[in-house]
C-alpha cells in the first residue's frame, strides 16, 4: 500500500486566513493570504510588528479552530480506503495538543496514531509529500521520492507537481498511483474523475502554510 505524507498547516486546515485576522484586528491593517509572496512573512506587516508577527503561533488557541480547508475532509476520508495516510507536520511545543485534538475531532478515520511531528519531513517514511513549505518540498524531491505543492504564491518557485485544492489533489493521487491502490480504484476515487488541475511551476491562486522560517523564531 503506497503511503501519502499530507502536512497540516495551510494544507489540511487554513491557518494563513486565522493568522491574518489576528495580526489585523491587533495592528489596523488589512494583510490578506494573496499578500504573501515568500516565506517571510515579516516582510508584509506593519514595521513596528515586524518579527512578532509570528508570536501568534504561540496563542493557546491559534490551532484547536481552524477551520479545514475546501474538501480535505472528504478527500482524506476517500483516500484513507486505499491508502496509508500520515499527516506530518511542523509544530511549536504550545500547539502539539492542539493539533493532536484537532485530528481526533476531525479526521477520527486517520486518528492521532497517525499524525507525526517533524521538521525534518524528507526523513519520513513515504512515497509522496503534500505540503506547501518550500523547503521541505526542495528536500523532499531531492530524496527521488514524488512531492505535492498545495499552491501558493511562496512556493511557486519550487519545481514540482502543484495542485490548486484538494479535489485537483484526489486526482492526481489516482492518476500517479490509481493501478497500485489498495482495494480499489478509478470507481472509489469520489465525484470528480476529470482532468488533474496540476502542473510544474506555474501559478495559480490559494494561500500560505507551514509557519515561518524554520517554523518561526
Amino acid at each position: 500500500m503506497k503511503t501519502l505524507l499530507i502536512d497540516m498547516d495551510s494544507v489540511i486546515v487554513d491557518l494563513m486566513s486565522a493568522w491574518c485576522k489576528r495580526y489585523n484586528d491587533d495592528w489596523n491593517d488589512n494583510l490578506t493570504p494573496a499578500d504573501i509572496l515568500t516565506w517571510e512573512w515579516e516582510k508584509y506587516v506593519k514595521p513596528e510588528c515586524g518579527r512578532k508577527i509570528y508570536q501568534y503561533l504561540d496563542e493557546p488557541d491559534m490551532f484547536l479552530n481552524l477551520e479545514p480547508l475546501p474538501h480535505a475532509i472528504e478527500v482524506l476520508e476517500r483516500l484513507s480506503r486505499h491508502f496509508e495516510i500520515l499527516i506530518v507536520t511542523s509544530s511549536r511545543r504550545g500547539a502539539m495538543a492542539q493539533k493532536d485534538e484537532w485530528v481526533s475531532r476531525h479526521l477520527p478515520f486517520i486518528g492521532r496514531r497517525n499524525l507525526i511531528f517533524a521538521h525534518r519531513k524528507d526523513k519520513v517514511c513515504g512515497d509522496l509529500l503534500f505540503d506547501d513549505a518550500p523547503h521541505n518540498l526542495e528536500a523532499f524531491r531531492r530524496t527521488g521520492r514524488l512531492a505535492v505543492a498545495m499552491d501558493y504564491a511562496y512556493n511557486r518557485h519550487v519545481d514540482c507537481l502543484r495542485v490548486s485544492g484538494w479535489l485537483d489533489f484526489e486526482q492526481l493521487v489516482w492518476r500517479l498511483f490509481g493501478g497500485e491502490a489498495d482495494g480499489g480504484g478509478w470507481e472509489d476515487a469520489g465525484p470528480s474523475k476529470g482532468s488533474v488541475g496540476c502542473c510544474r511551476g506555474g501559478a495559480r491562486g490559494h494561500q500560505r502554510g507551514d509557519l515561518g522560517p524554520a517554523y518561526g523564531p
